[in-house]
């Protein structure tokens, strides 16, 4: 692997039925280093986006983390489970197919905007140190909070009826930390019907989609990187900095720079030197990524 790209993020389509710490494995030995983490835990069922971050770049994770994200989703009507998608217990059957489509984009209008969602309880959000879905598995009740999230964009795409149940495909658009499992769940609870999900695909984390992203099988034939650089420029404000400033950034240093937001500053020479926020006197860092 060449030296420029030591450091980048490795966009995954996911396949169903592995776990995101399973590609993380899987990345590992494909770059040759310990070094690697994701950015936003996708079930074993989902497929889709998966950002993976190699070396340096899993620094820039968790700010890709509170980045937008789409999915395209199937929910079922009629039928509600234990984890709220295909792979739980059945816990209540109700007859959904005389639910009028008019209904259904009605109720799903209720959840757009900025919302207070309560987490599904198979979440891997921590309860007292453990993993809410351990605390189910182990026979525990979990209830968790209600969090605030926002649903930028909910459009139905087609809706089929199979006897009692009533499928309906979506794509969301929304912040971080929202469950599209949860949708399923509160839709299903405010048509009196019960729902899960029986399909999960994730479109986008951020500026990185489907077209960006390699399977497994295609990374093993040629692995692919996008360099640190590139994907910082890709996902934050990009500020070009003098060689003056670059010195002060490289050492950790407050800027005289008016920043609208969180923003990547680059070297002269185009390398990627840190995130910096705006704040009261200047911009401060927020991470420094030489050094």
């Amino acid at each position: 692997m060449s030296e420029p790209l030591v450091s980048g993020l490795v966009i995954v389509d996911k396949p169903q039925g592995v776990t995101s710490h399973g590609v993380v494995a899987r990345v590992r030995r494909l770059a040759g280093t310990r070094k690697v983490g994701h950015a936003g835990t996708l079930d074993p069922m989902a497929t889709g986006v998966l950002v993976v971050g190699v070396n340096r770049a899993t620094r820039l994770l968790g700010h890709l983390m509170l980045t937008e994200k789409g999915y395209d989703a199937t929910i079922r009507l009629g039928v509600a489970t234990t984890t709220d998608d295909a792979e739980g217990e059945v816990t209540s059957t109700t007859p959904a197919g005389h639910l009028a489509d008019e209904q259904v984009r009605s109720a799903l209008a209720a959840f757009v905007g900025e919302i207070e969602q309560v987490p599904t309880a198979v979440s891997a959000i921590k309860v007292d140190g453990k993993r809410a879905y351990q605390r189910v598995r182990d026979g525990e009740e979990v209830e968790l909070k209600a969090r605030p999230v926002t649903i930028h964009e909910l459009l139905v795409h087609e809706m089929r009826r199979d006897g009692d149940c009533l499928d309906v495909d979506v794509s969301v658009r929304c912040s971080s930390g929202t469950y599209i499992r949860a949708i399923a769940r509160d839709l299903g609870a405010a048509l009196g019907v019960g729902g899960h999900l029986t399909a999960l695909r994730r479109t986008a984390v951020g500026a990185f989609g489907l077209d960006a992203a390699r399977t497994l099988d295609e990374l093993g034939e040629e692995f692919t990187m996008v360099p640190i650089a590139q994907a910082a420029r890709q996902t934050f404000a990009a500020v070009d900095l003098t060689e003056e400033q670059a010195a002060s950034v490289r050492v950790g240093r407050r800027l005289d720079l008016d920043l609208a937001t969180a923003s990547a500053l680059f070297a002269p020479d185009g390398e990627f030197l840190a995130l910096y926020e705006p704040s009261s006197s200047g911009a401060k860092p927020v991470a420094v990524f030489v050094g």
